[in-house]
């Protein structure tokens, strides 16, 4: 089948080869070329794709503010390991055996934009395999205008697709988009393996490392959603239970009525289970909103750090405040949010809220599942979005998160820039992004280069009490005092005289009005 040509993208992208789009799987397998660039790794581009997105300081992922990592050494025990069987060869085996390495082979379509993007977008969704536990394999890029509606990449594609699965013994393919339920079918009856699309391999990763209870629902409740169109029944399972002319007049008497079919059992019980899923987050909000409303309260300001998925947010947090959260170099490695307290150099306490990452066309049902999660970006009265500025296309990055901003309604918070990893970016790039963004800060939360500027931004950025108030409080009110200890007001002066303590304080109007019967006129 030959590619067909886009005439919306750019004008140099019609002249492209088969082995121009064949050079692009050459150096994501290889993965140590950068997309864009134009040469091929020494090893011929056919090596394993072992770290996804590599980069020159893998060996230093940590630093000492991220702490233990107890959770990270877990994880990675579990993790599928390549070589290993299923299959039992001894019985010490039984006890600490694992999962066999999946084998996949990519597939991809470039319908718009340059072959940098597309390039781009298979290099993610390798890493999108490799953080699932996979090994991928090899993979292909189709130039086409759209989707063909039978099978996503055209018979034509699709058999190649099959050819590349069988020579490299594949088990399973993974297409760089979402499948209607029928491409889905349509491309698994030709390749003879599993098929799943990026939707399916994001939930299978939020599957993996969900960890709280709320968390848990949540993406079972995503996964439910997905899985509901997409049903398939084989054979028997599809025969009426006690249902009509089905089986025919040897199904004897009592087995005629209306029946209901295997696959109608299967999406009653799964809408079933959805509603109950629901019901049980819908009774987790409310813990999560009382801390909420405390923190209102007490009028404490809320500072959320969000951004692409591997952007360094957890880095990030535990750089400003000792969390010793999980870090990871692979996507969505954070799932639960995390909050930690903080203050300025002027002694004003705030909060820090680590949040999921955000990656491209981001499954609907999880931006819907996590919504309750994602009110922590719009409830906060300062965002900081985390730029990875080594990434190939950080203005895309940009782009994709505001678009979920927008979606939970965020887009209205203040919001700065922090050019991430600037110790491994190109500085051309962060030159670029700096004069794009005119509120930014650019750190390395790996070195610390740049956190001194950024705590002064957070100081500079999230609200602050507005209110002067000179006060006598009596000796016999020293529950205002803690108050004020408490709460985030500014103690300019205090002094104690014979009637009280006198305090010259900056505090927010809801205070205020607490305190004005003690204002002193002298």
């Amino acid at each position: 089948m030959t590619d067909q040509p886009n005439p919306g993208s750019d004008p140099a992208a019609s002249d492209l080869s088969p082995a121009d789009i064949q050079a692009v799987i050459d150096r994501i397998l290889s993965k140590d070329v950068p997309a864009g660039s134009n040469g091929k790794s020494d090893d011929g581009g056919k090596a394993v794709f072992g770290k996804a997105q590599a980069i020159s300081h893998q060996e230093q992922e940590h630093s000492s503010y991220d702490g233990d990592q107890q959770d990270l050494e877990e994880r990675r025990a579990l993790r599928r390991t390549a070589g290993l069987s299923t299959e039992l060869e001894d019985v010490t085996e039984v006890e600490y055996r694992q999962l066999r390495l999946e084998r996949v082979v990519l597939a991809g379509l470039w319908s718009e934009g340059t072959l940098a993007d597309a390039e781009n977008s298979l290099r993610e969704l390798a890493a999108l395999a490799e953080t699932a536990g996979s090994e991928v394999l090899d993979g292909l890029v189709q130039r086409r205008a759209k989707p063909d509606p039978g099978t996503f990449l055209g018979s034509g594609k699709a058999l190649e697709l099959k050819d590349i699965v069988m020579s490299t013994g594949a088990d399973t393919v993974v297409v760089d988009a979402e499948l209607a339920p029928s491409q889905r079918r349509g491309l698994e009856d030709i390749v003879k393996v599993k098929v799943i699309d990026r939707t399916g391999l994001i939930l299978d990763i939020f599957a993996q490392h969900a960890k709280s209870r709320e968390g848990k629902a949540q993406v079972e409740l995503a996964q439910l959603e997905y899985l509901l169109p997409r049903l398939r029944g084989w054979g028997d399972s599809m025969s009426r239970q006690a249902g009509g002319q089905v089986g025919g007049a040897a199904a004897g008497m009592g087995s005629r009525g209306p029946g209901e079919t295997k696959i109608e059992l299967d999406r009653r019980r799964i809408r079933t289970r959805m509603a109950k899923l629901r019901r049980e987050i819908a009774a987790m909000k409310p813990a999560r909103e009382t801390k909420r409303a405390n923190r209102r309260r007490n009028e404490v300001p809320s500072v959320a750090i969000a951004g692409y998925t591997n952007a360094g947010k957890s880095s990030l947090l535990n750089r400003l405040t000792d969390a010793g959260v999980l870090v990871e170099n692979a996507l969505f490695a954070t799932l639960d949010p995390t909050i930690r307290k903080a203050e300025t150099a002027d002694g004003l306490g705030y909060t820090l809220a680590d949040t999921v990452g955000f990656v491209r066309s981001l499954p609907t049902q999880l931006v819907e599942a996590f919504r309750s999660t994602l009110e922590e970006v719009a409830d906060s009265d300062l965002i900081l979005h985390v730029v990875d500025v080594s990434h190939p296309d950080p203005e895309g990055q940009i782009a994709a998160v505001r678009k979920v901003f927008t979606e939970v309604d965020a887009r209205k918070v203040p919001e700065i820039i922090v050019l991430n990893k600037a110790d491994a970016a190109d500085p051309f790039v962060v030159e670029r992004l700096k004069q794009r963004e005119p509120r930014h800060v650019v750190v390395s939360a790996r070195t610390g280069e740049g956190i001194d500027a950024l705590l002064q931004a957070i100081s500079d950025g999230i609200p602050r009490p507005g209110v002067k108030l000179e006060l006598l409080i009596p000796y016999d009110r020293g529950d205002l005092i803690s108050k004020l200890h408490e709460s985030d007001a500014e103690i300019i002066s205090v002094d104690h005289v014979e009637n009280g303590t006198r305090a010259v304080v900056m505090v927010r109007e809801g205070l205020a009005a607490e305190l004005e019967p003690f204002a002193s006129n002298d």
